[in-house]
């Protein structure tokens, strides 16, 4: 079968190669994907970055598992022995490593599921990552409530299209930060105002949120709770552009919000 590897860091080092179709196993499904989606996370393996993250994946001169992809789209080709859940030509979707390549095997109890068949294979295989990021920072950590004032930074994104949706869903006036070309998008996703970043600073404003799920951490923490009630809710999705990453990444300016909001009221 053919699948996207790499054998060291860097997007010019991607390959399409034949590789070896994999067997499941007695709890496995074999899946013939037929869409999967590009995330953040994907892109953070490609590159190798932050580098701390070498460390923990086990390569840091050259990537140890050199398959890619995680969030996936398909139908079952065969099961194993043990699997009771799912027959051939079930249509699932979820998440699992090496899902760049026609064929995966994945756990029929792990992070998969049956695909609703409303959705196309290309709509379900963008849901896993960003959809379940979006979901824990309205639910989880913003704790969003009706009524409540929530701004979305970078709310065209993939965690943003879905976390604009969901707030709308829990009953908040939702407040989406975007560029101009994307402003009728995150309209039609339901967000009552919108902000054009190339012509305003929503930091600031004289409005003030409750919440702010912020997927892109352009703005610093202080400018941040500038304009966060007094008990709002600060949380941090994105951790920069590439060019801001640096040894620790995004978990820097993750570890900078959680000593600052020790001494504040408010919460990061």
């Amino acid at each position: 079968m053919k699948a996207i590897v790499y054998c060291d860091y860097g997007v010019a080092n991607l390959k399409l190669e034949d590789v070896e179709k994999p067997v499941p196993n007695d709890d496995q499904i074999l899946v013939k994907v037929r869409a999967v989606s590009v995330n953040p996370y994907d892109w953070h393996f490609i590159e190798g970055t932050p580098k701390f993250m070498r460390a923990m994946i086990g390569g840091l001169r050259k990537p140890k598992d050199t398959r890619l992809g995680v969030d996936f789209a398909g139908t079952v080709e065969t099961v194993g022995k043990s699997v009771t859940q799912y027959k051939p030509g079930d249509e699932v979707f979820g998440g699992s490593t090496g899902a760049f390549a026609q064929y995966l095997c994945r756990r029929a109890t792990g992070s998969v599921a049956p695909k609703p068949a409303g959705l196309t294979f290309e709509q379900a295989a963008s849901i896993n990552i960003a959809g379940i990021t979006a979901l824990q920072g309205v639910r989880d950590k913003g704790k969003v409530e009706p009524g409540q004032k929530v701004l979305i930074n970078g709310a065209s994104g993939g965690v943003g299209t879905f976390a604009v949706q969901i707030a709308k869903s829990y009953g908040a006036d939702v407040t989406g930060v975007c560029s101009t070309r994307n402003i009728e998008l995150v309209q039609s996703l339901g967000a009552d105002h919108v902000i054009d970043y190339t012509k305003e600073d929503f930091t600031k404003g004289d409005q003030k949120y409750d919440v702010i799920l912020d997927n892109v951490a352009n703005h610093s923490l202080s400018e941040c709770r500038r304009v966060l009630t007094p008990n709002g809710i600060y949380v941090m999705i994105g951790g920069g552009s590439a060019n801001e990453q640096g040894f620790l990444g995004g978990l820097g300016k993750a570890l900078n919000a959680a000593v600052y909001s020790r001494f504040v009221k408010q919460k990061m």
